[in-house]
This record gives structure tokens, C-alpha cells and sequence, in this order.
């Protein structure tokens, strides 16, 4: 009878132990189960962090602003392949003012001036120093004149007389160029009989010096000029009367003590010393 207690005692503790240990592990997975769903809820609802509305606006502002210098580029880039290499500001005109005795046709001739070129790549330059090598031409002035004229302005030389070469006849200018061929001297020229008529010709300025500073009515008198040396300046009058003038210094004291003299009588007229002037 002991022996049956004692091993139903032992089935009796093992039968406990089992639902002890039953009830135990059925919280241990509850709260292992919830942790994890407790835990995956967590992670998805970390909110996300907020931008402040400023940092959006600044965005925004940062953005235009990119948008409009790209547009700018892109607008000033078109625009300047436009104007420079199609023809949509091309010359379509050339006008000249200015033109007396050179033919217009002469100049448009040697002005070579493209047609529809761009105005703005036009070399105007180029333009005005082919056009300066016509003889007749003192001055040249080249312009644009948009969208799509070039103006061509020139100044004609104004002769003061004839050189004669012995054997041919040439223009030449107030300033001592000789610029054009000619078959017959002009009405009202006088000739330059110098040695060598040039700019750069030390008796050619004198005598342009001397001319610039005679009365215009008594300049239009003269109708021969001479000089063998610089100081050595003479001319003749329409009269036949002859004036030594001597060299371009005191020019304006020499018309002032000459417009006196040629109150008298005489043939040859001496103001190189006005000082002491003579009459012969």
C-alpha cells in the first residue's frame, strides 16, 4: 500500500510540474509575440522629419533663379548667333553722300561692300581705306546704319592748282597732293613750278603755307607759284605783277604790309622782309 502511494505521489507531482510549466510558457510567447508586432508597429510609424516651410520656399527661389540664368544664356547666345552669322541684319543697302565729281558708281565700285553680309561682322575699315585710294577722295567715313544700310560718306579733295610734270598735267589739292590726270588745265588754277610737288616736300609746304595765308581775292589772282628753296617763295599775279614772299614765317604781317604796297605802281612786289619792303 506504501509502495502504490508513493508512485502515484510522483505521477501526481510530474502531473503538476507539466501544467505549471504549461502556464508559464503561454505568457512568455504572448509577450515575445506582442514585443515583435509592438516593435514592427514602431518602426513604421517613425513619422519623417518635416521640412521647414522656409527651406521650401528658399528651394524654390534657388530654382528660378537657375531656370532664368539658363534662359538668359540661351537667349543671349541666339541672339547673337542671329546677328552675327545669318543674314537676318544683312546688308541690304549701300548709300553715298558727299560725291561731286567722282562718280558714285566709282566708289561703290571700289568699296566692295558684301551683299547681306552681317552688319554686325561688316569691316568697315576695309571699306573706307579701298574707297580712300580713289585720287579724288581726301576723306572717307563708313557707317552702319541699322538693320541693313551702309553709308559710305566722302569729302572730294578741292584743287589749288596744276602741276605740270613736262608731260603730263596733274591735279593737285590744298594740302599738296597731286591726285589726278588731267588733259587741260582747268580755268582759274594756277601751276605749281616747283622741282617736286608732294606733302612731305619742304618747298610744296611752304608754298601751301603761304597760299593759306593770302587774302582769298588776292589768292585767286595768283596764277603761277614758285620756289626753289623753301625760303625762296614767289608768285605771279593775273596783272603780270610778281611778289617775292621769301619763306612762310610772318605770313599774316607780309598780306597786311602787301595789300599797302600794291597801292603803287610797280612790277616786282618784295614783302620777304616787311620790315623793309620794296617796290621795282
Amino acid at each position: 500500500m506504501v509502495t502504490r502511494q508513493s508512485r502515484g505521489g510522483r505521477g501526481n507531482g510530474r502531473a503538476r510540474s507539466r501544467r505549471t510549466s504549461s502556464r508559464r510558457r503561454v505568457p512568455l510567447l504572448r509577450r515575445l509575440s506582442f514585443r515583435r508586432r509592438g516593435g514592427g508597429r514602431d518602426r513604421r510609424r517613425v513619422p519623417k522629419p518635416a521640412v521647414p516651410k522656409g527651406d521650401v520656399a528658399s528651394r524654390g527661389r534657388v530654382l528660378r533663379r537657375r531656370w532664368i540664368a539658363v534662359l538668359s544664356v540661351v537667349t543671349v547666345v541666339g541672339l547673337a548667333y542671329v546677328l552675327l552669322f545669318t543674314s537676318l541684319l544683312g546688308v541690304r543697302s549701300v548709300e553715298v553722300a558727299g560725291a561731286r565729281d567722282v562718280p558714285e558708281e566709282q566708289i561703290l565700285d571700289r568699296a566692295q561692300v558684301p551683299d547681306l553680309r552681317p552688319m554686325l561682322r561688316l569691316d568697315t575699315g576695309a571699306i573706307a581705306e579701298r574707297v580712300a585710294e580713289i585720287p579724288g577722295i581726301a576723306t572717307v567715313d563708313v557707317s552702319r546704319s541699322l538693320p541693313s544700310t551702309v553709308e559710305i560718306a566722302v569729302t572730294e579733295r578741292t584743287p589749288a592748282g596744276v602741276y605740270d610734270t613736262g608731260s603730263q598735267l596733274y591735279l593737285v589739292d590744298v594740302g599738296g597732293v597731286v591726285y589726278k590726270e588731267i588733259s587741260e588745265p582747268p580755268q582759274g588754277l594756277p601751276e605749281f613750278s616747283l622741282s617736286e610737288v608732294a606733302p612731305n616736300n619742304p618747298e610744296t609746304r611752304a608754298v601751301i603755307q603761304v597760299r593759306e595765308a593770302l587774302p582769298e581775292d588776292l589768292a585767286a589772282r595768283v596764277t603761277e607759284w614758285r620756289a626753289e628753296t623753301p625760303g625762296s617763295v614767289e608768285f605771279t599775279l593775273r596783272s603780270g605783277k610778281t611778289v617775292r614772299w621769301g619763306n612762310a614765317d610772318d605770313s599774316e604781317r607780309k598780306a597786311q604790309v602787301l595789300g599797302a604796297l600794291m597801292t603803287r605802281d610797280g612790277k616786282t612786289y618784295d614783302v620777304s622782309s616787311p620790315e623793309l619792303p620794296t617796290v621795282s
